[in-house]
């Protein structure tokens, strides 16, 4: 028979375990409560409400920011949308984006075919998100991006292309292009909240051969023309430069001739007043001065009669002066111009004279006598 001590303490442990079973399981339901009744919304998202019953059922206009949600999982639902920067690539190129051909065709104005890998980064407007989740039913954005985005690119690339010529947009205007492009979608997208960060061609565009070699071509001749336009220039510029030299060359030259022909002339001018002022200043006295003061007192040897060599020439003749002479040897001495002057000052005396007579005593008429 067992001992009666025994009993009470086996009672007293299977209870203390059923409280702490009790207290685990309310602790497991209180876990699984509160995870199937909150989330957490992360940077870089926003979270949308969605009611399932009651009159206020459908998506909550307002957006759940950052932090821990509670909701009721029985009426709600919670879906996580990204407001972070998305980018897609469409390509060609198997190795990028999806293993299949996911570029874009347009046509251009003259309905040339164009091949282009473009690439998109956008986000989602955080306030429009519950519109945009309303309007698509869907929280992955590369999903919708590869669906509704691209048949917009694709349909904005058609409708600014074909405004503008093949090459153009082969060429210098590929830039002008993409941004029309990017203007359209960004009026077309805005309003269900994406927002267009960039939009770029990557890589060359892709036209058939035969209007990718015309294009080539005709820019080929185009570079030859200006580099001939160039050369042409240069040219013109250089035979300018060359004409201006000789210019200068020659008005140097006839700078240099006009000085030297000046300065003979005026040496010209100095010899010949110097002999024009020697010959009027030469008189028989003088020659016969002169002759006698450098003859040494002896007679010559051959003599012809005994007469005295220097007496024997006719010196009065070498000291008459013609009048063309005279004339102009006053012009070179300043004579005729002194003589001018003062022929002009005697002239404006007679002048003056005539003009204003000298006043005479004149003898009053006596008064009349009364």
């Amino acid at each position: 028979m067992a001992s009666p001590v025994y009993k009470p303490q086996i009672s007293g442990v299977s209870a203390l375990a059923k409280r702490l079973v009790m207290a685990v399981a309310l602790i497991i339901a209180a876990m699984v409560a509160f995870s199937s009744c909150s989330a957490r919304v992360d940077a870089g998202h926003v979270g949308i409400r969605v009611k399932l019953a009651g009159s206020s059922r459908g998506v909550d206009d307002i957006p759940v920011v950052t932090g821990w949600v509670f909701y009721n999982p029985l009426t709600e639902q919670l879906f996580m949308f990204p407001t972070s920067v998305q980018n897609v690539v469409w390509t060609k190129d198997a190795h990028e984006g999806n293993t299949h051909d996911e570029s874009i065709t347009f046509s251009s104005l003259e309905g040339v075919n164009i091949n282009a890998d473009i690439g998109l980064s956008f986000h989602i407007e955080p306030a429009l998100a519950p519109h945009l989740y309303l309007r698509f039913r869907k929280t992955d954005l590369i999903e919708l991006s590869n669906g509704y985005v691209r048949s917009a690119v694709r349909e904005a690339f058609s409708l600014e292309a074909s405004q503008m010529p093949v090459q153009n947009i082969y060429g210098s205007e590929k830039g002008k292009l993409v941004l029309a492009v990017t203007k359209r979608l960004s009026d077309l997208l805005g309003k269900d909240g994406f927002i267009i960060d960039q939009l770029t061609i990557n890589g060359a565009l892709r036209l058939p051969d035969n209007v990718a070699t015309a294009i080539n071509r005709a820019m080929e001749a185009t570079q030859l023309s200006i580099q001939a336009e160039n050369r042409v220039r240069q040219v013109k510029a250089e035979a300018e430069q060359a004409i201006t030299q000789a210019e200068g060359g020659a008005s140097a030259a006839r700078a240099r001739a006009k000085g030297e022909a000046d300065a003979r002339l005026i040496t010209a001018r100095a010899e010949a007043k110097a002999n024009l002022i020697l010959r009027a200043s030469t008189s028989p006295n003088v020659l016969q001065y002169r002759a006698l003061e450098r003859w040494n007192g002896k007679l010559p040897v051959m003599n012809g009669g005994g007469a005295l060599p220097m007496l024997t020439f006719d010196a009065s003749k070498l000291s008459k002066l013609d009048e063309d002479d005279a004339k102009i040897i006053k012009e070179l001495l300043g004579e005729e111009h002194v003589e001018e002057q003062a022929k002009e000052k005697e002239k404006e005396k007679e002048d003056a004279a005539k003009k204003d007579p000298a006043p005479t005593d004149a003898k009053a008429d006596p008064a009349p006598k009364k």
